[in-house]
């Protein structure tokens, strides 16, 4: 892991005034932070994927959705089991697959 990209993150997460990171800055932050500590940032990982699946500019590009979806999935599978929000985020990362699936 490039330390320089960690503390990069750690820098942009610490200067948003937000509860969590969205955007394309949300998704790099918490995909660099999440190889270093998944039960930390992986739920929040998680759910971005499934928000940035979800966004208007990929309504027409099934592949990118469900590569997101995918991801959001085993994102939220690696979660260990006890964490709080694995249920919720894996939940929400499986139906979005679904409706996905359906709508392709």
């Amino acid at each position: 892991m490039n330390q320089d990209a960690v503390l990069r993150a750690r820098v942009k997460l610490l200067g948003t005034n937000r509860r969590v990171l969205r955007g394309r800055d949300g998704l790099w932050v918490y995909r660099t932070l999440t190889e270093v500590n998944p039960a930390v940032y992986g739920s929040k990982l998680a759910y971005l994927l499934v928000e940035a699946a979800r966004s208007e500019r990929l309504r027409e590009l099934h592949t990118a959705r469900r590569a997101l979806l995918e991801e959001a999935v085993a994102v939220a599978e690696a979660l260990d089991a006890s964490n709080p929000f694995r249920a919720r985020v894996l939940g929400r990362a499986l139906q979005a697959l679904r409706e996905e699936a359906d709508a392709s």
